[in-house]
């Protein structure tokens, strides 16, 4: 019996195909070869074809579907990009693109709302702001798109949206809607007051389902199309951030997982519902999350991280080096990066900064001393100082990371960004053999009940490394990271007087 898993990213669609005996996983694939491309209309715009996250989706289950067939699949579970929006008629085709997570178009009318509604009521009941979230999203297309906002007959998330075509089924998660900030975590119940401030008619919200446990079953048409018997049950769903914490195994108060790839993001779970008063930080409902045994998700989000890495391939080694050769030239250069900062906050509006845009810097570069070294250094550095920065709102919350557990992927891959983040934070990072498509199929077999408890779910999962502290790195680090928020608090006052 094997169990499918999806991950709907915004460079990449995985699948993954996981054994449900062994826990291994037998099968994977990604697509594209290249990175997905991301339209920017406007600046501060991302947007992507739904079809093509499909198409995506197909290619994969195809691929590994030519070595392991598809009617051994007994479970499916889909995780995915938060936040997004995806726009439904009433026949079920997408009126226009998404608008993806990194967009930053409704920052202002998010800002409206909150005011419009009371910041109190908003913190006390959705624990965040409004802000750029998917509900904000929406109400930009009823202000700006109106024709098309009349003809929207569902809303969903990227995820919500794979489910459908796998299905024919239209639904949510309950953790889906706090991530819309349409969850009412004082009441326990969809937010739609949220919604009537916005003018969102309730009937455009899908009905809502827990994140683990059977939502919908295929259709005749996946039969068809991929080979997936009909009926199998689609029996997890959940984003990214949430399920990255899932698949480490992180689920009880205390636990906390973190991930580097576009952005960068550090997930701690608590039982006690928080918010930031700024919402620098934001809480959303946990995959495990029921009213008897509360499970809340503090999220640091950081959209520059993985893109600073990769736009230093691109332009500064011009893709003369691969990631691991990059990391070996960085760690040529001295421990603080001799002075250079660099600031990675150019993927649009920042949630950790107050939704404020500052853009990427490189500050103090010394054109007769420093060299390409120094530049791949200090961008490490400059981002693992982001999740420092963020870290530290977060313990305002009650939150100790002491331990963080990774997947060994993406940004966790370098030597260098996984020991100085450790040595900023004083915390040890523990390394797993895991990743997201295999955490989603891991949770559609426990959601579908072939696996009777978490502990029989992840069995399988192993540490692979553990990365502590290096105490005499830490005072030179600390230095490096009081120029970075020196430099950060300049970029933000320069702006605010523009």
């Amino acid at each position: 019996m094997k169990s499918l898993g999806i991950d709907i990213g915004s460079s990449s669609v995985k699948v993954s195909l996981l054994d449900i005996a062994t826990g291994e996983c037998v099968a994977s694939a990604t697509n594209p070869a290249q990175e997905m491309p991301i339209e920017a209309l406007q600046p501060g715009w991302a947007e992507q074809d739904p079809e093509m996250w499909w198409r995506y989706v197909c290619e994969g289950i195809r691929r590994i579907g030519a070595d392991h067939p598809m009617r051994e699949v007994v479970s499916v579970g889909i995780t995915y990009q938060m936040h997004g929006l995806v726009c439904l008629d009433r026949t079920g085709h997408p009126l226009r693109k998404s608008i993806i997570w990194c967009d930053s178009r409704a920052v202002g009318l998010g800002e409206e709302a909150l005011e419009g509604i009371g910041r109190e009521r908003c913190l006390s009941h959705t624990l965040n702001s409004p802000g750029n979230f998917t509900a904000s999203k929406l109400a930009w297309v009823k202000r700006h798109e109106a024709e098309l906002f009349s003809r929207i007959d569902r809303f969903l998330l990227p995820g919500d949206y794979i489910a459908y075509r796998l299905s024919g089924h239209l639904s949510t998660s309950i953790s889906g809607l706090s991530e819309q900030i349409l969850w009412d975590f004082r009441e326990e119940r969809r937010a739609d007051f949220v919604a009537d401030w916005y003018g969102i008619p309730h009937g455009m919200i899908p009905e809502a389902d827990p994140s683990i446990g059977v939502q919908c079953r295929t259709d005749a048409a996946t039969e068809q199309l991929l080979g997936i018997p009909a009926g199998t049950p689609i029996s997890y769903r959940a984003g990214d951030q949430p399920n990255n914490a899932f698949s480490l195994n992180v689920l009880e108060a205390g636990e906390v997982a973190a991930t580097g790839g576009t952005s960068g993001v550090v997930y701690g779970v608590t039982d006690t519902p928080k918010a930031d008063p700024q919402s620098r930080v934001n809480t959303f409902v946990h995959v495990n999350h029921t009213p008897e045994k509360p499970r809340y998700g503090i999220l640091l989000c950081i959209n520059g991280t993985g893109i600073m890495n990769s736009w230093m391939r691109r332009h500064v080694v011009q893709q003369t080096l691969d990631y691991a050769a990059m990391n070996r030239l960085a760690e040529t250069a001295p421990v603080g990066s001799d002075g250079v900062v660099v600031l990675p906050f150019g993927n649009g509006a920042e949630r950790v900064l107050g939704n404020r845009t500052t853009g990427a810097a490189i500050l103090n570069l010394d054109l007769n001393r420093h060299t390409t070294a120094h530049l791949l250094r200090a961008a490490q550095e400059g981002i693992a100082c982001s999740f420092r920065y963020g870290i530290d709102i977060m313990r305002t919350l009650g939150l100790k990371p002491d331990v963080i557990r990774a997947g060994a992927a993406n940004l966790f891959l370098s030597p260098l960004f996984r020991q100085t983040l450790a040595t900023l934070t004083g915390a040890r990072i523990e390394l797993f053999n895991t990743d997201g498509a295999l955490g989603a199929a891991r949770g559609a077999a426990l959601g579908a009940g072939y696996y009777r408890s978490r502990e029989e779910a992840f069995a399988s999962l192993r540490r692979i490394e553990t990365v502590e502290p290096v105490a005499a790195d830490r005072e030179v680090l600390e230095a490096a990271y009081r120029r970075w928020v020196a430099a950060v608090e300049a970029k933000l006052h320069e702006n605010s007087i523009q």
